[in-house]
């Protein structure tokens, strides 16, 4: 169920500078224009390669990290996550919290990636201003005649926009994590929070090995 839901996050939040290369500058600065660039380049990119398809962790582990990091605010994401639990952290704990929750979803969409087949995108229509500083881009993806409701929160930064959020069938990612984190800081506090984390990510590590 949880790759079903990631698949077409994977589409459509992977944003690379090769895509970039390809539109024209008006284009990707706008949050749709660079939502629909990219989805359309990253669906093309992985349908053409029968290696991430057939599940080659290393490949699909680069373009992960070419495609989603540059162009994401994972920072942005984690302290929405956490919520008020933020505040308790230590500057260095929020920072390793946040390299521990980037490399967890990383490894989330690798696990996923290799999945994309047939799928298509439908976008809605986008009625932002050029003074806005934060989107929302409602789409789409039709998964074997099947419709899955796919939303973006994109914030306007000075190195361009990057997406913070994803809402797949209603449930944002922040709100999903959101629970368990303050269930987590309640029992055992931020550190609890580092060391799930951690321990997640050396079990998917040991996985793939």
């Amino acid at each position: 169920m949880l790759k079903r839901l990631l698949l077409p996050l994977l589409t459509a939040v992977a944003f690379a500078g090769t895509a970039q290369a390809q539109v024209s500058a008006q284009d990707v600065a706008s949050p749709d224009g660079l939502v629909k660039a990219v989805v359309n380049d990253v669906m093309s990119a992985v349908k053409a390669d029968k290696d991430m398809q057939a599940g080659n962790i290393g490949k699909i582990t680069a373009l992960v990290e070419q495609k989603i990091i540059p162009n994401a605010n994972f920072q942005k994401t984690t302290q929405i996550a956490m919520g008020r639990n933020w505040s308790k952290a230590t500057p260095e704990q929020q920072k390793q919290i946040t390299e521990e929750f980037k490399t967890l979803l990383i490894r989330t969409y690798a696990g996923a990636i290799a999945q994309i087949r047939d799928q298509t995108v439908q976008y809605r229509p986008y009625r932002g201003t050029a003074d806005d500083t934060d989107a929302t881009i409602r789409t789409q993806v039709i998964n074997k005649g099947e419709p899955i409701q796919m939303d973006y929160r994109l914030e306007k930064t000075a190195q361009g926009w990057k997406v913070y959020d994803i809402n797949v069938l209603g449930a944002w990612l922040t709100e999903a994590y959101k629970g368990s984190f303050n269930t987590i800081v309640g029992q055992q506090g931020v550190e609890g929070v580092i060391k799930t984390l951690q321990d997640r990510n050396r079990q998917l590590a040991n996985a793939k090995s």
